[in-house]
């Protein structure tokens, strides 16, 4: 069993690519949908028939989680072989919109096993945005698995693989830096002006204009605290659309002098090609202001706020130059945390391949333990038959007797075969134990046979071990119990 991806991002591919290419809503679920895979997980269901009297091809895909982000389309499978899987997810990404598969190839890139578990994690944590250690991929990676299991499309490998990796995106959130220290511009506005005035609550802030930045500000002040906002833009209208979404209040251009003398700090973030904001204009205020300090804080480029305004008294002017040399500082603390995340990454990956390992020798422990039951239950009824009446007491202590051999004595086979699995060698152990104790077609002590193998009543070549019980006798103070073994090759 393995698994693969076929993605692009921003690294490989353009933004328009991206742009055609992503899948939200309705779409990520229509898509889903289309996806060549499996979708009766829980029965085992196949197609049975195409219309021509042969068995249909069973879809390549057992699994499939789509993760589609605005840099990033990702499709993670497990497929029935590695070949057809691939050849199956690219041709999938090329019908999405018609995207000829000689265009798209060159931005695809695939990767399989183990490498697919360390890229999600690695994603998950962060380590593989545009922005080091951004916040939003962590809920966009759980949400892609909650869509994939609503549409029936992920199973018991993809289940785990993003459980586990969603596990090692918050432990490395809140284990290291990667996600502190804020790398967005408005966002380190916010914090300057939280730290020049010991918080946002009380703080009455005039946002200047009313596109992206202005509204990426606004956001950051309210998640900081700020209730007291007010905008102005030289379009009124759309200023007041922006204020009530942020629970602030709009006022005209024209009030720019009253809305300053008004407020504690100002963030102007407009598209104008030259400055709006002039020394003269701010000198004229700053007596009604009664001594309080003003703070600028110019986010715009071309610069919103002449350098002189910073000259006057009781006035500080930070320009995005100025907020930048913080942003370094926070990136250098996030780059810090980089081998910490990987740590995380390692153990979260190792963790998922001992498990995945482990499968291989699921089902032959399961079909181990269910033959030895059956043995010793078919023993006891057997020898309880022969021992006469005995109380509902005397016959449970028998049965309770039975069941803790089987399971004392496959203990240490247990523990082994999984710790084999886990270096690595489960399907060769797994293969042995299945030839020595003839698993794959074992006549149970009814007659009846077990296992997937052979219907033609002859067991295969192997050993098998029988438990026979062939004495008991109740005492007051102990029930005493002989054990036979019956060796068969």
């Amino acid at each position: 069993m393995t698994i693969l991806l076929v993605g692009l991002n921003h690294r490989t591919a353009p933004v328009a690519l991206r742009e055609r290419l992503t899948l939200s809503g309705c779409g990520l679920t229509m898509a889903l949908d289309d996806l060549p895979v499996r979708t009766a997980l829980s029965n085992g269901a196949l197609p049975v028939g195409n219309g021509s009297g042969r068995s249909a091809e069973p879809p390549p895909l057992q699994e499939a989680v789509i993760l589609s982000t605005c840099n990033r389309l990702e499709v993670y499978a497990n497929p029935r072989t590695i070949a057809g899987g691939r050849a199956a997810v690219e041709a999938f990404i090329s019908h999405l919109q018609d995207v000829p598969l000689s265009t798209l190839k060159p931005h695809l890139y695939f990767v399989h096993g183990q490498d697919v578990v360390v890229h999600l994690m690695r994603v998950a944590a962060g380590l593989d945005s545009m922005i080091l250690g951004e916040s939003q991929i962590l809920g966009q990676v759980s949400d892609a698995f909650t869509m994939a299991k609503t549409a029936n499309t992920t199973g018991p490998v993809l289940s785990h693989l993003f459980t586990q990796a969603v596990h090692a995106g918050k432990r490395a959130r809140s284990e290291t830096a990667i996600s502190r220290h804020t790398t967005s511009v408005s966002h380190a506005a916010a914090g300057l002006i939280a730290e020049k005035m010991g918080g946002l609550e009380e703080a009455k802030v005039l946002v200047i204009g009313a596109g992206e930045m202005a509204e990426v500000a606004l956001q950051a002040l309210v998640d900081r605290g700020a209730r007291q906002l007010t905008c102005m833009n030289r379009t009124f209208n759309s200023v007041v659309e922006l204020a009530g979404r942020f629970g602030g209040q709009a006022r005209p251009w024209h009030e720019i002098p009253e809305g300053m003398a008004w407020a504690d700090a100002v963030v102007s973030a407009t598209g104008a090609p030259h400055t709006i904001i002039q020394p003269d204009t701010v000198s004229e205020i700053l007596p009604a202001r009664g001594g309080r300090p003003l703070l600028f804080l110019d986010v715009a480029v071309p610069r919103d706020v002449d350098e002189a305004v910073g000259e006057l008294p009781g006035v500080e002017r930070f320009d995005i130059d100025d907020l930048q040399q913080v942003l370094d500082e926070n990136m250098a603390q996030r780059e810090a945390a980089i081998p910490q995340v990987e740590a995380i990454i390692a153990q979260e990956a190792a963790t998922f391949a001992e498990w995945l390992s482990s499968r291989q020798v699921v089902p032959v422990i399961a079909d181990l333990r269910r033959y030895a039951a059956e043995i010793a239950q078919a023993e006891v009824e057997a020898a309880l038959n022969r021992m006469g009446d005995l109380s509902e007491r005397e016959q449970q202590l028998v049965d309770r007797l039975a069941r803790r051999i089987v399971n004392k004595l496959l203990h240490e086979p247990t523990v082994r075969l999984r710790a084999q699995a886990a270096d690595g060698h489960g399907y060769a152990y797994a293969h042995v134990v299945r030839e020595l104790f003839g698993l794959d077609n074992q006549r149970t002590p009814g007659g009846r046979t077990s296992g997937g193998g052979r219907g033609d009543g002859r067991d295969r070549r192997g050993l098998s071990q029988h438990v026979s019980i062939s004495a008991v006798s109740f005492q007051p103070s102990a029930v005493s119990l002989s054990v036979g073994w019956r060796c068969v090759v």
